[in-house]
This record gives structure tokens, C-alpha cells and sequence, in this order.
């Protein structure tokens, strides 16, 4: 089973990390226990998300388990919230058990305020490529950017994209493909 965190926080953006929820959760009802989603905050308080939908996370920051994948959303609130230095050590502690460290949209912001996108190809919200360049970052336009075990995708709706790029990564094209169409949303994997 791939354990997956992703980190919510206040003012976080629905579709950052609600499209990935469900694309690598869905798995589990082609192939049970592929998979174990984990919504991880800085408290067990509910998060208030950017258009309002209150959310209950899983874990805090201090009490979660072992990751393959890390993800990272974007949103209004990541501006604080990657500065904050317990995101930061989490990253960086966290960083060397992982298969994959991942970002949604402004999501990338925290892996680039950690050190972990210097001299690395990146992508984010396109009206953020600048902010994201004075990183020191190589930033591509592209939904989803591969570089080492660093994946980051484009802006909101990107979220569908890293999921099923994951997705094909960890369990092959078929698979990730039969999520796809359960979904209903046409892609081609082999294409991502």
C-alpha cells in the first residue's frame, strides 16, 4: 500500500488537493489497498479552506505516519504558511523517505521556500512563474513538470493531471487509465 500525505492548511484551494484526493483514492475500488490518502494539517482544528468548505485532517504535522508521496496544494493562505518553519522541517525531514515529493498549483511554494526546487525544473500557477523563477528555480509551462522525485503541476486544475501521472508512476499506464475512465475524464495517460 503507497501512503500519501497532503498537507492542508487555512485558506488552502479546494481543487488543489480535493482533485488529487479523489484520483489516487479511487484506485482502491479497482484494486483495494493500493492506496492510503492522509490529509495532514498543523493542528486536529478543522481547516477553513478558500471558498469555505471546512475540512477534518487526518493527522497533524507531529503525529504522522511514515509517507511515500507528499503533497503540497496551493491557495490564498500558502503565502503565510510556507514561511512557517514547521512546514519547512516537515519537508526536510520528511524529504528522504519519500518515492515522491509533489505540488499542485501554488503548492510549489513550499517545496521552493524549503530548498528542495533550487536549480530544478518546476512548474506552478501561471501568473506565479516569476515569483517562483527568484527561487532559483527552472520554471516550464506545463501541467505536470518531472524532475527526480520532485513532481509538480500548473495551476487549480492540474490537481487531475498529478494524479494520474502518480498514479501511472506507482501502478502502470492500464491502471491509471481504468481510473481515468471511471471518472469519466478523458485523458491519455501514456501522454502526461
Amino acid at each position: 500500500m503507497v501512503t500519501i500525505g497532503i498537507v492542508i492548511f487555512p485558506q488552502v484551494e479546494e481543487l488543489d488537493f480535493v482533485a488529487p484526493f479523489e484520483v489516487l483514492s479511487y484506485i482502491n475500488k479497482i484494486q483495494s489497498n493500493s492506496t492510503k490518502v492522509l490529509l495532514i494539517a498543523p493542528t486536529e482544528e478543522p481547516i477553513h479552506a478558500f471558498n469555505g468548505l471546512r475540512v477534518l485532517p487526518d493527522v497533524t504535522l507531529k503525529n504522522c505516519p511514515p509517507l511515500d508521496i507528499l503533497l503540497f496544494p496551493g491557495g490564498k493562505g500558502r503565502s503565510e504558511w510556507m514561511q512557517k518553519s514547521m512546514i519547512q522541517t516537515f519537508i526536510k525531514t520528511r524529504y528522504e523517505e519519500l518515492t515522491y515529493l509533489a505540488s499542485v498549483c501554488t503548492g510549489a511554494f513550499f517545496l521552493a521556500e524549503a530548498g528542495m526546487l533550487l536549480g530544478k525544473e518546476a512548474t506552478t500557477y501561471h501568473s506565479a512563474f516569476d515569483e517562483l523563477a527568484n527561487y532559483g528555480v527552472n520554471v516550464v509551462s506545463s501541467k505536470v513538470v518531472h524532475d527526480g522525485k520532485i513532481i509538480t503541476a500548473g495551476g487549480v486544475s492540474s490537481g487531475l493531471e498529478l494524479g494520474f501521472y502518480l498514479l501511472r508512476e506507482l501502478f502502470g499506464v492500464t491502471l491509471a487509465q481504468e481510473v481515468a475512465d471511471k471518472i469519466e475524464y478523458k485523458i491519455n495517460i501514456t501522454h502526461l
